[in-house]
């Protein structure tokens, strides 16, 4: 079965995206998504704005974090019929070596919606059944959620999700996560139910208070009003009167920003755990020594394996992690007035583009 649909594609960065017709056809093992919502995430900004370089030429759909019921499905996905979905956003190929041995994320053969194939910024998806995470409709209705809202489950959740696992989260730890909107507020909220007590460091007092208010930060600290010494001061001097060691903290970079990796590297002690997050083009200057010093470890998160996303789903459907006060929903038809307004950070939620 085929199917008429639409998608809004990347021609070339800053150039308006277009709407075009496509047909909608299923392979073997591969499903077609009615697309409920597609969140809008820094990467897409990035590839959009900054040149950064999909690995599939233009022109191509953008959007990685969609949600969205499965409509026709191709030999050997038919059990996925009807089925409300979150597709994630880094799909391994499960066959490899490296999947065979768990290392999903460094699949050679992985497929991300956006970069590697055809992406969620439209009224379908064709993306393989493989790792699709279903998602329980009657639960999501208990929590007050729609099925476009949970889309940002796929990246801005589970990421962060990925990074507080690797790292080994647990309750008594000290949790840093600098830059405390879009993915840093997930990593606040999922280091929280992990028991770890948050710092939230920005520079935006907007998502320090939502930081706190709604993700559960114990402390908000603003970049701009300390400098590198007196940010790891206030710190220490927190988890010493909240009764928390003062070595083996777990840094969640989140910001993206070169600013934000190099504060989030100052605040090393012994022990730490240094986990990047978020992305940027521009290059920092560090003293990699301070890891060997410290005995610390530095580690990189590219997307979570579609294994743990019932997990990072449960924390959302159990109220564990709050969607609804960091998420708005766009009309897809303003995709290009709402990418403009993210990047002017007139849209301080997750924007979520409904078809």
């Amino acid at each position: 079965m085929t199917l008429a649909a639409h998608r809004w594609m990347f021609t070339a960065p800053g150039a308006p995206l277009q709407r075009a017709e496509f047909v909608a056809h299923p392979g073997a093992g591969e499903v077609v998504v009615a697309v409920a919502g597609c969140g809008v995430c820094h990467t897409d900004l990035g590839y959009y704005y900054d040149g950064v370089r999909t690995n599939q030429p233009l022109p191509l759909a953008l959007g990685h974090e969609i949600s969205g019921r499965v409509v026709t499905a191709g030999a050997g996905a038919e059990a996925w019929l009807g089925r409300a979905v979150i597709v994630p956003a880094v799909l391994p190929c499960g066959e490899c070596d490296l999947c065979r041995r768990g290392l999903t994320t460094i699949c050679r053969s992985q497929k991300m919606p956006g970069n590697d194939i055809q992406g969620g910024f439209g009224s379908h998806i064709v993306v393989p059944a493989r790792g699709l995470c279903p998602v329980d409709e009657q639960r999501l209705a208990k929590a007050g959620l729609t099925l476009a809202q949970v889309s940002i489950v796929a990246d801005a959740l589970t990421t962060p999700y990925q990074a507080v696992r690797r790292a080994g989260v647990e309750p008594g730890d000290l949790a840093v996560v600098v830059g405390a909107g879009g993915v840093g507020g997930y990593c606040v909220q999922v280091a929280r139910a992990a028991g770890a007590q948050v710092v939230a460091i920005d520079v935006d007092a907007r998502k320090l208070e939502a930081a706190t208010a709604d993700g559960g930060a114990a402390l908000a600290l603003n970049a701009r009003e300390l400098d590198a010494k007196a940010l790891k001061k206030a710190v220490a001097d927190f988890a010493r009167s909240a009764g928390l060691r003062s070595t083996e903290w777990k840094i969640f970079e989140c910001s993206g920003t070169a600013a934000g990796q190099t504060s989030a590297f100052n605040l090393l002690v012994h022990g730490a755990t240094l986990s990047v997050v978020g992305f940027t083009m521009d290059k920092v200057e560090l003293r990699l020594s301070n890891l060997m010093a410290f005995d610390a470890r530095a580690l990189g998160n590219w997307g979570c394996p579609p294994e743990y996303y019932p997990a990072a789903l449960d924390l959302v459907l159990d109220g564990a992690v709050r969607l609804a006060p960091f998420v708005e929903t766009h009309p897809l038809e303003r995709i290009n007035e709402v990418f403009h307004a993210v990047h002017a950070r007139e849209i301080t939620r997750r924007a979520v583009m409904v078809p």
